[in-house]
This record gives C-alpha cells, structure tokens and sequence, in this order.
C-alpha cells in the first residue's frame, strides 16, 4: 500500500510539473469571447478538447483571472452527478499559487471517499445482501454468484455506473474495470500463490477464466466499433444469467457424482470452493467482528435496557469492551471513522439472520422508515427529484418525511423492543436500497474528483481509471483475499479474484451502458483515450490468455515462481502504461 502511494504522489508530482511548463505558454496569448454556448477562446486551435470531446480540459490553457467565468459557463465543467462542483470550488475558491494545495486535498479526500465506500459496502450493503439471501433460502451456489458478488463488486459497479453517466467520464469505467481486472488477476493472485502456494481446482479455474475472457474480448470489439448498442448492453447482462447457470449446473453435476462416488450428499472441502467464491463480503464487517465473543459478556442476571439505551448503544460504533485493548493506530482511525458510522447506522437498517435478534433494535429501526427514505429521494440524481415542487409549492422530500413519520409510528406503537415483528425482514430491503444508494452518491464524488484530477494535470480517463479508481476499489479484495489464504484456503481466495471480477465487467458495463441508454435515448460512444485504452486491453487480454495456458501446463498449481511471474508481469505493464500516458513511448 506504501508504495502505491509513493508512486501515486510521484506520478501527480512529475505531471503537475509538465502541465505547468506546458500551460505556462497559454497564459498570456490566449483570451475569452463570449458564445451563445458559453464561453470561447479567441484561438480555438490552440484551446480545444484533447478528451472525448471535454470542453472542460482548455481551463487550464486559460489564464488565471479567465479561469472560474470559464467554468461557470461550460457545461462539461458544471455537469458532473456529484454534490459538489470541483471545477468551481478549485478555480474560483482557491487563489491560482494554491493551486497545489488544492489537489493535494482532492487526493486526500479520494483516500477518504474510498475508504467510506470500502465501509459502507463491507458493514451495510453486504449483511442485508446475506439476510436477503437468508430470506429467499438460496442456496450457496445462487446466492455466491448473484447477491454476494453483488456485495464484493458493489464499489466497482456502481463506480463504474457513475462514470458511464457523461460521455467525458467513460473512460474512467473501461480504465477502473480493465484496471482492476489486470490488477486482480496479477498482483492478487500473485500474491496468493507466494503466501499460499497451491493447487488450484481445475474446473471452476478454467470456467471463470473462459467467461472472463469472453467478457474482455467482446469489450475489445466494442471500444473497437467506438459505441454500444441497447442490444449488446442487454447481452451482458444475458452473459452474466449464462455464467450463473453455469456455476448452478456444474456444482449440480459435482453434486451428482459425489453422491454417487460415496453415497452421500454431504458437501467436500473442494465443493466449498465451487459453491463459497464470493462469500466473503463479511469477512472484513466491523459491525460483525466481535459477535464471536458475545457470550463471554453476557450478563448473568437479566437485565432489561430501556428505550432510551438500546437507541444510544445502537448508534454507538465504538466497541467500549474492546477499546482498551486495541492499538493506538486502531483508536485514532476509530475516532476518525465514528462520524460516518453513526450517520450510517442511523440511515441504514441492517438484517443481521447470525443473530438471535437479527438485529432488531425497536427505536432506531422506527427511526430508520424516517431517515432511510429521505436518504433516497436526496441522494438520487443528486437531490433532484427530492427538490421538486409538487404543485408548485409542496417538495417531495416533505411528502416522503410525513409518510415516514407516520409508518415509524404505527411500527414503534405495535412492537416491542424485546420481540422482532414478522416483517422485520423488510427492513433487509430498505437497507439494500438505502446503503446502495449511499454507494453511489460515494462513488459520483469519486468519479467527480478524478475527472478534475485529469482535467488539471491532463491525465486521460483511462490511467486515472487502471490506477486510482482501480486500486481503490481493488485494495479491499487484496488484503481480503491475502488474509483468506493465509488462513488456509487459497482457493477459496483465488476463486472470489477470478469469480468477482466476471461480475463486475459485465454488470459493470452492461448495467452501466443500459441505464445511459434509457436516460438519453442515444447509442452509447464508447471512443478509446488514445493508445493507453488499447495497451490496457490488450494487457488483461494477454494475462488471462498466460494464465490459460501456464496454470494447466503446471498442472493446475501454482507456486511462488508463477506469482512472482504475475507480479513482474503487472510492474511492466504500469510501467508501459504510464510513460505510454506521458508519451514517452508512441506507438
């Protein structure tokens, strides 16, 4: 993690010194006219969008006192879904010197948005996936492949759904899916085989990789084409109903030929593998991580909390018979994070079926109908459909808050607080909705943020995308999977890289596509940044291609010469990448 931020901060400070050489020149030669669209340079051939068509790049090919008017009044600048406007904060806000500091900021700031997407999806998204699973009795297979994927690719579908929201940030999804594909399949699963080396299950290895391959390739054609059809989006998704009947029928065939080979239906150590590749969403909950240890601090005698109490200790994200124990690293980022959980649990209902209660807490779930749907209609779109006026006068949010208020009331006067009621499962639904919704406000910020990042320092989408939306969304699956097979189950760790990863391409793109269809009725471009977009492909494309071919001719083992091959393998890859990015190398 060190040295990704290492190379991070290098790679931010070795650009913002080009751009400056570069727009220095700009600065006292180029002027704005006024234009029935806006604003435009009296030298449009030296100002013009160098980015899929982003007016918003030549602000920085503008002088400093022409900057914040130009910004104001282009729509490529103001147009992004996030809450806040970044291109406005950064040139009209901050003084031209401050310039460094403000992206400086704006880096620290992803870290933290990262991080609360990393929270929000490990300790509220995936427990109601789980109770949602519980609910409807799926069984492992069902349930791995389609909610609990879901749980695991969360950040990265839905970051990759507010990128394809605007042509100009399109990039940034094929960047941060390609990326953390490339990033899984190599760095992840490289290092899985030097801590654990192993031999992996042949049929479920070769099956994700088949359906990975497939998805990759299909996209290929498609930046090939430079757009996406409502038909070919549709095919994703149909790709994605494909892959999981596959998994249902294989695990169903294993089954079949266990029982017959022994005479039991009794499931192996090897068809936990098959059925158990991405039930790992709630390894890393905090919410979950001291259930283990609730008998030991159960009171002897009965005691009953009042109201009042189950309330405050259910919003109090601080483990008081822990505290003491943990280091002092894990108290200050605890103390950091307490207010974003406290906001979390007072939004976001959480199904926990692991507990006897699961979870049940009368007065914040009553508060939950409140605060939950209003969480909704603010956050979706950006708080547009939430400020509308009904009949000119009336918002919606007031209409959705009375309506809470009175459903919260009829649930707190017709409930106890010692007795879950029978709908309770309901609230597993709303919580999906609400934390989902929480995701992505999360991840429009993100994608706000790096699209003034490659604005600024004349990054492209694409590396933005291969490098900090990537590795933000796949760090968590790193240490997830790391931490699995150091505990003795590899394969289990190297079926959730391969098996998760499927999930997210196509949904990431099919889902992301069909939604940007609907809402502008227009096929979708999908037109490659240059030749970054095709080293990229062209580099998952290869790696799933040699590892297609290596794991088998090793007989399905993987040792640590391979992983420090796929390491080797990914270094050269970034390396390509960024000097390719740089223009360095030209092709």
């Amino acid at each position: 993690m060190r040295a990704l931020v290492l190379v991070l901060f290098c790679t931010v400070a070795l650009q913002w010194d080009r751009v400056i050489c570069q727009k220095f020149v700009y600065q006292s030669n180029t002027h704005l006219v006024p234009h029935r669209n806006g604003w435009r340079s009296d030298r449009p051939s030296e100002v013009t969008p160098d980015r899929n068509g982003d007016e918003c790049d030549v602000v920085m090919n503008l002088s400093a006192n022409q900057r914040c008017e130009f910004v104001k009044n282009t729509s490529d600048c103001t147009s992004d879904e996030g809450f806040i406007k970044y291109p406005v904060v950064t040139f009209c806000l901050f003084p031209p010197n401050l310039l460094p500091l403000a992206i400086t900021l704006y880096v620290l700031w992803l870290f933290v948005l990262f991080y609360v997407l990393g929270l929000i999806a490990s300790d509220f998204f995936c427990p109601n996936l789980s109770a949602i699973s519980s609910t409807l009795r799926l069984t492992h297979n069902v349930a791995g492949v389609t909610f609990l994927a879901l749980g695991n690719g969360a950040p990265d579908v839905f970051s990759a759904m507010a990128a394809f929201s605007r042509p100009q940030t399109a990039g940034l999804a094929i960047g941060a899916l390609f990326g953390a594909g490339i990033f899984v399949t190599t760095v992840v699963a490289g290092s899985i085989a030097l801590v654990k080396p192993f031999t992996v299950a042949s049929r479920p290895f070769l099956r994700d990789v088949i359906f990975y391959i497939a998805a990759v390739f299909w996209t290929f054609s498609i930046l090939y084409k430079g757009h996406i059809t409502i038909g070919e989006s549709i095919g994703y998704l149909v790709l994605y109903i494909a892959y999981v009947v596959t998994v249902i029928v294989s695990a169903y065939i294993y089954n079949r030929q266990k029982h017959q080979l022994n005479g039991s239906a009794q499931t192996s150590g090897r068809e936990q593998e098959e059925i158990l590749p991405s039930d790992s969403c709630r390894e890393n909950g905090s919410i979950q991580a001291h259930d283990e240890d609730e008998g030991e601090y159960e009171p002897l005698l009965p005691y009953t909390q009042s109201t009042a109490q189950i309330f405050l200790n259910a919003i109090n994200p601080v483990d008081c018979r822990t505290w003491r124990r943990q280091h002092w690293s894990a108290k200050v980022l605890k103390v950091i994070k307490v207010p974003v959980e406290v906001l979390l649990l007072l939004t976001v209902p959480v199904v926990d079926t692991d507990k006897e209660d699961h979870n049940w807490k009368r007065p914040l779930n009553c508060l939950h109908l409140i605060t939950g749907p209003l969480v909704c209609v603010l956050t979706l779109q950006s708080g547009k459909y939430g400020l509308l006026l009904i009949g000119g006068e009336f918002p919606v949010w007031v209409l959705v808050l009375c309506i809470g208020v009175f459903l919260s009331g009829i649930v707190f006067f017709t409930t106890t607080n010692e007795r879950r009621p029978r709908y309770h499962f309901i609230y597993s639904l709303l919580g999906f909705v609400v934390s989902a919704l929480w995701i992505s406000t999360v991840a429009s910020e993100i994608v706000s943020v790096l699209h003034l990042l490659g604005v600024v320092l004349s990054l492209s989408n694409t590396v933005l995308g291969l490098t900090l939306l990537a590795w933000g969304n796949s760090v968590g699956d790193f240490f997830a999977d790391i931490t699995i097979a150091r505990q003795g189950y590899p394969r289990m760790a190297i079926s959730a890289c391969f098996g998760g990863i499927v999930f997210n391409m196509l949904f990431g793109v099919g889902l992301g596509c069909l939604l940007q269809y609907f809402q502008t009725k227009n096929v979708v471009m999908l037109e490659p940044e240059g030749m970054l977009c095709w080293v990229l492909s062209g580099a998952l494309g290869l790696s799933l291609i040699l590892s297609f071919i290596l794991v088998p001719l090793q007989c399905f083992h993987l040792n640590r010469v391979y992983g420090i091959f796929l390491l080797i393998f990914y270094v050269v890859f970034l390396v390509v990448a960024l000097l390719t990015e740089f223009r360095i190398i030209k092709f």
